[in-house]
């Protein structure tokens, strides 16, 4: 039997350039985004029994790179309902184990006794404080250390104004080696109405995407994966999936 996995890969990513040079497709794709947030669609979601609050196409992205990358510790900032960590502890525990630690400024207790109940815990350890306070990040470092991690992979996800978010881009960066990534959730805000974002503190000229822009101009071992993003078309992650190149 032929083997046709190389011309497979080679129609799709033919097919994905020319989705990326369709104009008019990726217009019509941020104006469902703009439609079905009216809707809160991302809430509708859960993996293994608690909300992900993720579109499913960027679950299925998330999937794709923790399997290419196989790192061995994930941390995302931004807990919410915990599904989210539940689904990076599962693929972990697929690809033979590791660890999820998740950050937020307030864990509420039925959330922390759901995640803590969850049989996917055993790899999730709960950091309750702002992902920018110092004592977060040491003991991030701690557990990091007393571990023996290796390879990160970096979600953040939590307030979504330009200057927490750079800041976080700033200071988790670190965690990330080459080959790896470092995840902006929730870019998609800079392509918003102003209706989708009202009574926020973030708003498009004050978004992940325009932070994600600022940090690339002081930062070189990063680029923006378009890749990714002409692949999916529906993303909350517009020039948010951020490779490691050194």
């Amino acid at each position: 039997m032929i083997d046709d996995t190389m011309d497979f890969e080679r129609q799709c990513n033919n097919e994905i350039q020319l989705m990326k040079k369709d104009l008019k497709l990726r217009k019509e794709s941020l104006n469902y985004l703009n439609k079905v947030e009216n809707y809160k669609y991302s809430y509708h979601f859960k993996w293994m029994g608690l909300p992900i609050i993720q579109y499913p196409q960027d679950i299925i992205a998330m999937q794709e790179l923790i399997y290419l990358i196989k790192p061995d510790f994930i941390i995302e900032t931004g807990v919410a309902r915990g599904g989210s960590l539940i689904f990076y502890s599962s693929m972990l525990e697929l690809l033979g184990g590791g660890k999820v630690l998740g950050v937020d400024i307030d864990i509420r207790e039925h959330n922390r006794k759901k995640i803590e109940n969850h049989q996917m815990n055993k790899n999730i350890i709960l950091i309750e404080g702002s992902s920018t306070d110092e004592n977060v990040i040491k003991q991030i470092d701690t557990i990091i250390s007393e571990n023996n991690l290796q390879k990160g992979l970096v979600v953040l996800d939590s307030l979504h104004t330009h200057k927490h978010v750079l800041e976080e881009l700033r200071l988790y960066c670190k965690y990330v080696k080459k080959g790896s990534y470092l995840i902006a959730f929730d870019t998609i805000i800079e392509h918003f109405s102003e209706d989708n974002i009202t009574n926020r503190p973030w708003s498009r000229g004050n978004s992940p995407k325009t932070a994600v822009y600022e940090f690339l101009k002081e930062n070189e071992r990063f680029i923006i994966d378009e890749e990714i993003e002409s692949k999916l078309l529906l993303t909350v992650c517009p020039s948010g999936y951020l490779k490691c190149i050194k």
